[in-house]
């Protein structure tokens, strides 16, 4: 369209002023990591992570399952591209001025050089920290043998040493069906702590004693649990030495039990009872015209 402007995607690699934003970012995000138990929520597009924001949260993760759900896709490297995750990394690091962290898979790659040159990538976004998984998406062989998932995690640490990003390491074993979960999530986040990963991660780790085993395995590294029940509070999890709370795709489930409430209502019995106390627009516009 004739006078329309294009509007300029930032070059992350040469604004200086990005990319003292940036580092100011990842150091605010180290600072959280050092002491005390955070919530680290999860949005899947640009208005949850505004409003996530506004709550008050000091940093914010990306989910790739929620944003995989918004797209219409299944969550995985199969449904999801790098690229386009990257996009959405991108998107949601200029939404707001707080820290990131990409839910990144498993790196989109199977080869420790190739995890590091997507490591990179992802870097280049602006994220003050990426988390790489064990998973492989095969369910022959559902985790990387523990030697090639240390290389892995080993690789993108040395990948991101002198970009400040922050590096968390997932096991994936009781993701996957592990037939011992617990001892194998520890042996390998263990052996993750030596590989350079700087947070350590696994995901499904649920009651306290579990909880409180895997934070004394690896004492020396902040641990980041996955909360999507009401099973405990931020202040027991703290007592446990939990460092970071996430909520994984919680919140975008949240949202589409709402919405599948009300449509399925809406389709099944002519009800329009799902729209009852819900959000009003003027509530959501006046929130978002305060930007």
């Amino acid at each position: 369209m004739r006078g329309a402007r294009m509007r300029r995607t930032p070059d992350l690699g040469r604004d200086s002023n990005m990319s003292a934003e940036f580092s100011s970012r990842r150091a605010a995000f180290r600072r959280l990591h050092e002491s005390g138990c955070f919530v680290i929520p999860n949005p899947w597009d640009i208005g949850s992570a505004r409003y996530l924001r506004g709550l008050g949260f000091k940093a914010l993760a990306t989910t790739s399952s929620g944003f995989a759900f918004s797209r219409g896709l299944p969550d995985g490297e199969g449904g999801v591209s790098r690229d386009q995750m990257l996009a959405h990394v991108a998107e949601l690091v200029a939404s707001t001025d707080l820290p990131v962290n990409a839910d990144f898979q498993s790196g989109y790659a199977v080869k420790p050089e190739d995890v590091a040159k997507n490591a990179a990538l992802c870097a280049a976004t602006g994220v003050a920290g990426l988390s790489i998984e064990d998973r492989t998406g095969d369910s022959r062989q559902p985790l990387f043998e523990l030697a090639l998932a240390a290389e892995r995690i080993q690789a993108a640490s040395a990948a991101l040493r002198d970009s400040g990003v922050l590096l968390t390491a997932r096991a994936e074993c009781f993701l996957v069906g592990h037939p011992e979960p617990l001892q194998e999530s520890i042996r390998r986040l263990q052996a993750y702590a030596g590989a350079g990963a700087d947070v350590l991660y696994a995901p499904g780790v649920k009651t306290r004693d579990e909880i409180r085993a895997t934070v004394s395995a690896v004492a020396s590294k902040p641990v980041n649990v996955l909360m999507n029940s009401s099973s405990m509070t931020l202040p027991e999890l703290a007592e446990l030495g939990v460092r970071r709370v996430s909520v994984g795709s919680a919140l975008a489930r949240a949202a589409w039990t709402g919405f599948l409430r009300a449509a399925k209502a809406l389709a099944e019995q002519g009800s329009f009872a799902g729209f009852d106390g819900i959000v009003s627009g003027g509530e959501l516009n006046s929130f978002f015209a305060k930007r």
